[in-house]
């Protein structure tokens, strides 16, 4: 935590609020079930599922939850999903600033980006082609979207692999009110000198009165970027090619259904297709670099409630995903030169993910028990051209053939004990319990669990505790990939590796008074052990000080991954919402996060390095001894204010206030041992304002604006990349 902790700390407690309202804060409650949206709404306790996967009051789920209802983004105007969920506490989003399409990695609690799961409709995504399995926010939709639940801290329980930091369900629309609805939009906007984007929104649904239901949502988008990379070629009449990084999305997804008290059943499809222009890395450009990205999801579930006391669910989805990177030979001087080389990759993954669910409602207690198969699979192939005055080379690599693959089954059950089944006195007082067991198809069996306790001070506030354990289980990669030194054969894929598991504590508070005041505080502590880090591996009979110093010697004995590092993180989230008048609403929400890492030579895997000297890629710490790095990088403590004006029904505007704090990046350093490794660079913190207005013309059609970073700030999320300057963006949104 840096030097500014104790101002934002003071500001939290003052200003800082829970969220809902964040996004559209003139909203004072809930919108009806149908397409359109009013301008002004009003109170309603927020229920959520993803807490303990059974229908809860959040006020009296003990744990940190934030809920953001799928109308109040509706002409919102935010460019991605990173933005919408980097305005909450305990998240920050690297990228949700940059280029439209830009990579975007979630860092929840401090965690790594592989920490965070990520839902549809209960349906876990990632990418199984990816080193670390992470999901990427960037392919996230707006489309049909009904709610967003976000649950932090480790949830390994009720949804086992890589829920350390957090869990987030992006859950789609159902039933309507009885009848034809729809809405759609058009927006456009541009965030700097040449940039521009464009984009349609279209959502159709129809509902019958016995609770049949269609739904489709179209969403298209096309922008003409920035240059994604910070320019370091200023020299005048020095060449320069310098390219507009653009991106195109495409979104389609289907939803039939029904609904009623008795049976919810559905089946739906996402299919999104999107196109980036992206750069060598930090500070490189590059002209001819382009991904394409596809995933196809098909999500299914059917609940029915038996009795009033017991309902069986059943979700499942199949995922498949393929990344397609072309880079074709970059120009590299003024004469029309390049660099004469050309990289095809591509990349295809696979989820297929089934759970029973059984949840039972007990006299003074609420059980949940189910059982779940989750499979993954990873291929990829990859071409590499060459040419150049010593002549032609040409390599290529094939992953299809392997058959890369892992399966996960599962048993995990959860209960929540009034207390009253132990004396009447007791009745505040509630307690969690949950277990799970998980047998992995690579490493074998583990376990996690929870005990989380809570007392109810009074209808309005809730006081908790919490201890779970969590794990991360190694990707196909990290576990598979056959590459092999071709002098001490030892594969980069690690067949030994063990699943990163966790140990998380938090404390909280919780207050609601109607929508007039609200607000939540949390501290959490959490350990991640066996982080699993990609090493060097360096010959055992040549000293460290001389490693690389002769050229007619060989010394690297290959690269790897090893379960080796501790990440301890430890912090603060505070929230808070407070109805200042009728027509004024102010929220925010802060969060305060500090850690290290520690790596210990004694549960180094000899089976994997054979002995040989391990270098950590990552901060490039050869491991003779035990080593601790302090501090975290790309995890700033934020800040986010908003103050909302609605002087009549027809007219709201609103006043955003956004800070992160300084932090530490990486980059490359060549001096790192003999192939380098990366260091640690200072990143300045910076401050963000943003103004958004809407007006009602008709009560079915809405003009929104918005003036993104208003005051045309300069600053960076990463360093090398650039990021959106003073933006201004609007909206025509027509509902029925």
């Amino acid at each position: 935590m840096n030097g500014s902790t104790v101002f934002r700390l003071f500001l939290a407690l003052l200003v800082s609020g829970s969220l809902p309202a964040h996004l559209r804060a003139s909203e004072k409650g809930p919108a009806l079930r149908s397409a359109q949206d009013s301008i002004r709404t009003y109170y309603l306790p927020e229920i959520v599922v993803t807490a303990t996967r059974s229908e809860r009051d959040a006020l009296q789920v003990g744990r940190s939850i934030s809920v953001i209802p799928g109308n109040r983004l509706n002409g919102s105007l935010f460019q991605s999903m990173g933005e919408v969920l980097s305005q909450h506490e305990g998240i920050f989003v690297v990228g949700a600033g940059q280029n439209p399409g830009a990579v975007q990695s979630i860092f929840m609690r401090g965690e790594n980006s592989n920490h965070t799961t990520i839902l549809i409709d209960d349906v876990r995504i990632t990418d199984p082609s990816a080193v670390n399995n992470a999901a990427e926010l960037s392919e996230l939709s707006f489309a049909n979207l009904d709610q967003i639940e976000i649950v932090r801290g480790s949830h390994g329980t009720l949804y086992g692999s890589s829920a350390i930091g957090g869990v987030i369900n992006i859950i789609t629309r159902k039933k309507l009110d009885p009848g034809f609805h729809g809405d759609a939009e058009i927006s456009t906007g541009m965030f700097g000198r040449g940039t521009s984007t464009f984009s349609q929104n279209l959502f159709l649904n129809y509902t019958t009165p016995s609770g049949l239901y269609v739904n489709a949502a179209i969403n298209n988008r096309t922008t003409k970027g920035m240059d994604a990379t910070v320019d370091t070629v200023s020299t005048p009449g020095t060449f320069q090619n310098r390219d507009r990084d653009g991106f195109e999305k495409h979104d389609l997804v289907g939803k039939v259904g029904f609904q009623n008290d008795e049976w919810d059943v559905y089946a739906s499809v996402h299919a999104t297709d999107h196109r980036i222009d992206i750069d060598k890395g930090a500070f490189r450009d590059d002209d001819n670099y382009v991904v394409d990205f596809t995933r196809s999801l098909f999500t299914y579930g059917a609940s029915h409630r038996v009795t009033e006391r017991l309902r069986v669910k059943y979700v499942g989805g199949y995922s498949a995903m393929e990344r397609s990177a072309v880079d074709d030979s970059s120009v590299v001087d003024a004469l029309g030169r390049t660099d004469q080389t050309y990289v095809e990759a591509n990349y295809r993954g696979s989820i297929h993910n089934n759970e029973l669910l059984l949840n039972m409602e007990l006299e003074g207690a609420q059980l949940m028990m189910g059982a779940g198969l989750y499979r993954e699979t990873m291929g990829s192939r990859s071409y590499f051209y060459s040419r150049s005055s010593f002549g032609e080379f040409e390599s290529s690599t094939d992953l299809d053939s392997l058959g890369l693959s892992s399966s996960t089954g599962s048993l995990f059950g959860h209960v929540d004990l009034d207390g009253k089944i132990i004396a009447e006195g007791a009745k505040r007082f509630s307690l969690g319990l949950g277990a799970r067991w998980n047998n992995h198809s690579g490493y074998g069996s583990n376990a996690t669990m929870e005990v989380s306790p809570s007392y109810r001070i009074s209808d309005q506030s809730l006081v908790y505790a919490s201890y779970s354990t969590g794990f991360n289980a190694p990707s196909l990669y990290q576990l598979f990939v056959p590459n092999a030194d071709f002098v001490s054969g030892i594969t980069r894929g690690n067949r030994n590796l063990q699943p990163e598991t966790s140990r998380s504590y938090e404390v909280g508070l919780k207050y609601r008074f109607q929508d007039k005041v609200s607000f939540n505080l949390s501290y959490f502590s959490n350990e991640v052990r066996n982080v699993i880090e990609y090493i060097y591996l360096w010959d055992k009979n040549v000293g460290i000080d001389t490693l690389g110093n002769d050229w007619m010697r060989n010394d690297f004995r290959g690269d790897t991954y090893l379960n080796l590092g501790n990440l301890i993180t430890r912090g603060f989230e505070a929230s808070l919402h407070i109805r200042l008048s009728e027509e004024l609403l102010l929220t925010g929400a802060v969060s305060l996060v500090g850690g290290k890492l520690r790596y210990d030579p004694s549960t180094l895997d000899l089976r994997q390095t054979a002995g040989h000297h391990v270098q950590v890629y990552n901060n490039g710490a050869f491991i003779t001894k035990a080593v601790e790095s302090l501090g975290l990088t790309r995890r700033p403590d934020t800040f986010h204010a908003s103050l909302a004006y609605t002087p009549v029904q027809r007219f709201s505007a609103r006043l955003d206030l956004k800070h992160a704090g300084s932090r530490m990046d990486v980059y490359y350093n060549s001096d790192l041992g003999p192939y380098g490794a990366l260091g640690t660079a200072g990143v300045e913190e910076y401050t963000l304002l943003d103004l958004a207005a809407r007006y009602n013309i008709t009560p079915q059609l809405s003009l929104n604006l918005r003036v993104e970073n208003v005051l045309d700030a300069r600053y960076l999320e990463i360093n090398g990349f650039t990021t959106r300057g003073r933006g201004l963006f609007a909206n025509v949104r027509y509902s029925f």
